[in-house]
């Protein structure tokens, strides 16, 4: 399965899997080393915690190198005239106008207007064109996003 980021999200993932690998779990072995001095490792609050610290740290790891392996750079688009990921298009929404982006899940954003192309509202707008209105069915009723624009 690919994971789609831009250029940047990617930068940012290889940024945090350097923090992690290199700085955090050092700290957390030597929290863990501080912890096992104090004795009775079944009743030690610190040593528990910091083994857990230790497990979630090492998930988050492996989720980062996976997304990194398999990773797929969408670019920015412009100058399209079909919705596709990292498109950037302004639509009506509820009567207002709203610029929205395309992007992989890992980037999704919904308050800042990054929509994710695996949610029902993204799989709706990809492919659709300048004037294309998609009606998309929601808990709360029907949305339409009419596209007056891809940037």
């Amino acid at each position: 399965m690919s994971t789609y980021l831009s250029q940047e999200k990617l930068d940012d993932l290889k940024r945090e899997l350097e923090e992690r690998t290199r700085k955090t779990r050092r700290e957390i072995a030597g929290i863990i080393s501080s912890a096992k001095e104090l004795g009775d490792l079944s009743e030690n609050f610190e040593y528990q915690d910091a083994k857990e610290q230790q497990a979630l740290n090492e998930a988050r790891i492996l989720q980062i190198e996976e997304m990194i392996h398999t990773a797929v750079l969408v670019e920015q688009t412009s100058g399209t005239d079909i919705i596709d990921l990292g498109c950037t298009f302004l639509a009506v929404v509820n009567g207002k106008e709203k610029t929205f982006t395309l992007v992989g899940s890992t980037e999704a954003d919904p308050i800042s207007g990054k929509i994710s192309n695996e949610s029902p509202i993204g799989q709706a707008l990809v492919g659709r064109r300048v004037g294309d209105t998609a009606s998309i069915n929601v808990p709360s009723g029907v949305i339409e996003y009419k596209i007056m624009k891809i940037l």
